[in-house]
């Protein structure tokens, strides 16, 4: 394991202990991506699941999920809040090296792991595991573009803040979170979405890869019949 894997592993130990299952960022954007799914599927596939919340969504549309996830941590933590879920198989392992069966899923699905991992070569991988029909969703986040894409950050700070009350949230992570996810973020680069869209047009055509107001962009494509 390199030294970048082992830093992105130890810090994702650290941070499941911190996750409390709430409302964010993230998980605003999981009925978004689940309205390019159909109601029900066999099988399906996330790379890097976190705590499970994605998994336990999928999970209700789909017979079997298969996540995975750098973090033991994580995938203990999931693997506790998702005793009702017996269709979910929990996996600690690198989505980089994995062996990930070619034509073998109807979803396949990354909710803000992308941008650790190398973009082309897991796109294709989770490209080559769905089956013909099979449907590709990304939720990452993304650098600026553009100077719009400033405009859009200072927009989405105070509809963070009021979706935050809304769920009945503090107005600020505690501060050892934040703390944390500071120390982790020293080590993130992120793609601009530009680049995706270059990359998309070469492996994936006919992706509409989407800039969303809290600093998300998301990616969703069906595979050929």
């Amino acid at each position: 394991m390199d030294a970048h894997t082992a830093r992105t592993r130890a810090d994702f130990d650290r941070l499941a202990a911190l996750d409390t299952g709430a409302w964010s960022h993230n998980s605003h954007y999981h009925a978004y991506l689940l309205r390019h799914l159909p109601r029900r599927i066999d099988s399906a596939l996330e790379i890097g699941c976190g705590t499970g919340e994605f998994s336990r969504l999928l999970a209700r549309r789909a017979r079997r999920v298969t996540a995975l996830d750098l973090s033991p941590e994580m995938v203990r933590v999931a693997r506790e809040r998702s005793a009702n879920y017996p269709g979910i198989d929990y996996i600690a392992a690198d989505a980089t090296t994995w062996d990930i069966s070619p034509n073998t899923y109807d979803c396949a699905a990354s909710i803000a792991t992308l941008h650790h991992l190398p973009l082309e070569p897991t796109l294709t991988r989770m490209r080559d595991a769905l089956r013909p029909g099979g449907t590709l969703l990304v939720l990452d986040l993304h650098a600026p573009d553009f100077p719009g894409d400033y405009l859009r950050s200072a927009l989405a700070l105070p509809v963070s803040l009021a979706l935050r009350m809304l769920h009945r949230l503090p107005l600020r992570e505690p501060p050892n979170v934040r703390a944390a996810w500071a120390e982790h973020a020293r080590h993130d680069v992120y793609p601009h979405v530009d680049e995706v869209e270059r990359l998309c047009a070469r492996l994936l055509p006919g992706a509409r890869v989407r800039k969303h107001l809290l600093w998300r962009y998301s990616l969703t494509w069906r595979k050929p019949d």
